[in-house]
């Protein structure tokens, strides 16, 4: 059986997402088991006050702009995080919108703005990141895919396709990085309760729900929460060396069924 070194106890994580939500739920809890953390997002007034938070507990956070579509920005934000903790240990892409339309009613231009997000700024980090963790032989790339990706809902404009390459892009890293000792892992959220696509309007949700629940994608009506997702997240990047999560599916547990006896 092939030897591992052991991953080291302090783990230098990056976090793109990093402004609310799962990625913010994430940062807190590798923060709390001794990793440091670096938050990015274009928000990066809420990075600041999350990294605050993190300190006042006595954790390690340093919070800079990150735009993933842009790739000067993701090569300033990964330098500057390694200059202030080292070498990335842990590398999660959680950066994320989401904007409810038919294919054939959403602007191509507002189409490509969400693959750009979710499946080539994902990109862009792997391009930045991976090549050092190879280099080192461990490490720990996560990208957050969706549920959407093995089985679409409507009404869900350039998403369901983005975490659909997204979770392709995923398998194939898998396959290409075997035996480098680098481990690319993809959680997939189930519906959680998140601020994206949360500021919609009732008369847009309103259509989405009804297609939904005709095409069976709302079995019921519970939610996971953020934290669930980070939990997940800890799981996967906490796994020792020479075992490997690839996918881990997280769904709401459903309400009690008193018919259960």
């Amino acid at each position: 059986m092939p030897r591992f070194e052991p991953n080291p106890q302090r783990r230098p994580v990056i976090i793109s997402g990093a402004s609310s939500g799962i990625g913010t739920a994430t940062a807190f809890a590798l923060a709390e088991l001794g990793h440091p953390v670096t938050l990015g997002a274009r928000r990066v007034a809420e990075c600041e006050a999350i990294a605050d938070k993190i300190r006042s507990s006595g954790g390690e956070a340093f919070a800079h702009f990150l735009d993933v579509t842009d790739t000067d920005s993701v090569n300033e934000f990964v330098t500057a995080a390694e200059k202030q903790y080292g070498p990335t240990e842990i590398a999660l892409s959680g950066a994320g919108d989401l904007e409810f339309s038919t294919v054939h009613d959403m602007d191509p231009d507002d189409f490509a703005k969400q693959v750009q997000v979710h499946l080539i700024g994902a990109q862009r980090l792997v391009h930045r990141i991976v090549p050092g963790m190879i280099e080192r032989r461990r490490g720990d790339f996560v990208l957050i895919g969706s549920d959407c990706a093995e089985s679409p809902r409507p009404r869900m404009g350039a998403y369901n396709a983005s975490k659909t390459g997204l979770e392709a892009m995923g398998r194939q890293m898998r396959m290409e990085l075997e035996g480098s000792g680098v481990r690319a892992s993809i959680v997939r959220p189930g519906p959680t309760q998140t601020s994206m696509g949360m500021d919609t309007t009732p008369e847009i949700i309103g259509p989405v729900l009804e297609d939904w629940v005709k095409w069976g994608c709302a079995r019921h009506s519970f939610f996971l929460r953020a934290a669930d997702i980070a939990s997940a997240v800890v799981a996967v990047v906490t796994a020792p060396r020479g075992a490997h999560m690839v996918l881990v599916e997280v769904q709401p547990e459903a309400p009690i069924n008193e018919e259960f006896k």
